[in-house]
């Protein structure tokens, strides 16, 4: 499963629920009203939340005095009563319903019984229909008591997503506080994982402030997941304001990251003008996006497409724009894209072969496999006759064994399909 920012990160209160909630109900029959008074309450609660931080003083004066909210089911119910009312709510099935009854349930918290709450949740196990009441309870824990929140976090979770949830709320209303602990609790000379969650919360609202953390993170997998946070803001202000912002950026490898992730996003959108941009300013990084965005040009103007990639000059940047064209094509006319390999055999690579099997095996089989024998690795090449002719056989075996009894198959795949017919 991928549980990654995309994911996870937007269910915080303070720093986008609304999202999160939003897309888990795209799958549920709720209608738009009900959706829209849970955004409300969302909304609500985080900005009762942040003015009570802001007129009482620090987070930690705060969670000496709060006590829960009017209407919240606490009265006399011990915690262990009300720990059981929680796991009650995440056993149901009906996600608004879930997600209401958990906003209503965290103002019943004061802030002594996070930890509690927190330990209870996560022995329920964590699956992926409730990381959103997780989040919501993290960031809830956040808004009291940060310091509290990220000393359980940093000592009972691993992989970060809890640590980064706890400071992206955290960023969202004392950013400078959220990145002192984070450089203070870093030591060593990579990356700093800490960072990702607040650069989350400061591309909202702050894009200057996490462009400078962005750019003080070395290369690595932490500054690719910062990255890939600021893309949806730094879009919202429009393409030409995304290539300024990437062309500002004074650290080359970042600048040819940054290219490439969001050449992929505004291909969606100008796939001919992204193509002009992208390959006025290739790079390493970049290069591997141009077949993204060919194959995105291709579906609304193949001939545009062909055209732009015919005049290519021979190398990296043509063979992407190839496969893209190809991986397109495939969907939709198998024997079309494999002769358009075919007609250009210098800018075909394994990788492309590949693709077109995969996206062309569905609709013509045989088509596909007769194009398996371009892979020019041995071994790469022998696992997928192996596999493709397997599934042929599964789906079609009359038909793939005559294909199979044409061919001029290598040995070891000849011995492995053997071996399936062997009863």
């Amino acid at each position: 499963m991928k549980w990654n920012a995309t994911n996870v990160s937007a269910a915080c209160l303070a720093v986008g629920l609304g999202g999160f909630v939003a897309g888990k109900l795209t799958g549920g029959s709720a209608g738009s009203s009900e959706a829209d008074e849970l955004l409300e309450r969302a909304q609500q609660v985080s900005s009762e939340r942040i003015s009570s931080n802001r007129d009482g003083g620090s987070s930690r004066r705060d969670t000496a005095s709060r006590t829960p909210r009017m209407g919240s089911d606490r009265s006399t119910a011990t915690i262990d009563e009300r720990l059981a009312k929680m796991e009650e709510i995440v056993r149901g099935e009906n996600a608004l319903d879930r997600s209401r009854a958990m906003l209503s349930w965290i103002d019943s918290l004061a802030p002594s019984e996070f930890e509690a709450a927190v330990a209870k949740f996560r022995g329920l196990g964590i699956t992926e229909a409730r990381m959103g009441e997780y989040a919501m309870l993290l960031t809830a824990w956040a808004e009291v008591d940060p310091m509290a929140a990220l000393a359980y976090t940093t000592e009972n979770t691993r992989g970060g997503m809890a640590t980064n949830t706890v400071l992206s709320a955290w960023a969202s209303r004392d950013p400078e506080s959220a990145i002192a602990w984070a450089e203070s609790s870093h030591e060593g000379e990579e990356a700093n994982p800490y960072m990702v969650g607040i650069i989350r919360s400061l591309a909202a609202t702050n894009p200057t402030r996490a462009t400078e953390l962005l750019q003080g993170l070395p290369f690595g997998s932490e500054r690719g997941a910062a990255l890939q946070t600021m893309i949806p803001h730094l879009m919202k202000g429009g393409a030409e304001a995304a290539k300024s912002w990437i062309a500002g950026l004074s650290d080359p490898r970042l600048r040819d990251g940054a290219t490439a992730r969001f050449a992929e996003e505004m291909a969606k959108s100008d796939p001919a003008g992204t193509a002009s941009w992208l390959l006025a300013n290739l790079g390493e990084a970049s290069t591997r996006s141009v077949d993204e965005v060919f194959e995105e040009w291709a579906k609304t103007d193949k001939n545009a497409a062909l055209a732009s990639f015919a005049n290519l000059p021979e190398g990296g940047a043509r063979s992407r724009a190839l496969r893209g064209l190809v991986t397109v094509e495939a969907r939709q006319n198998p024997q079309a894209a494999a002769a358009l390999m075919n007609r250009h055999p210098a800018d075909v690579d394994d990788s492309m072969v590949m693709h077109f099997v995969w996206n062309a095996f569905d609709k013509a089989p045989d088509v596909a496999a007769g194009q398996i024998g371009l892979i020019k690795a041995n071994d790469m090449r022998n696992r997928m006759y192996s596999r493709s002719l397997g599934a042929w056989l599964d789906r079609e075996p009359a038909a793939a064994q005559r294909w199979i009894d044409s061919a001029n198959l290598p040995e070891p795949v000849v011995r492995s399909l053997a071996k399936r017919r062997q009863p």
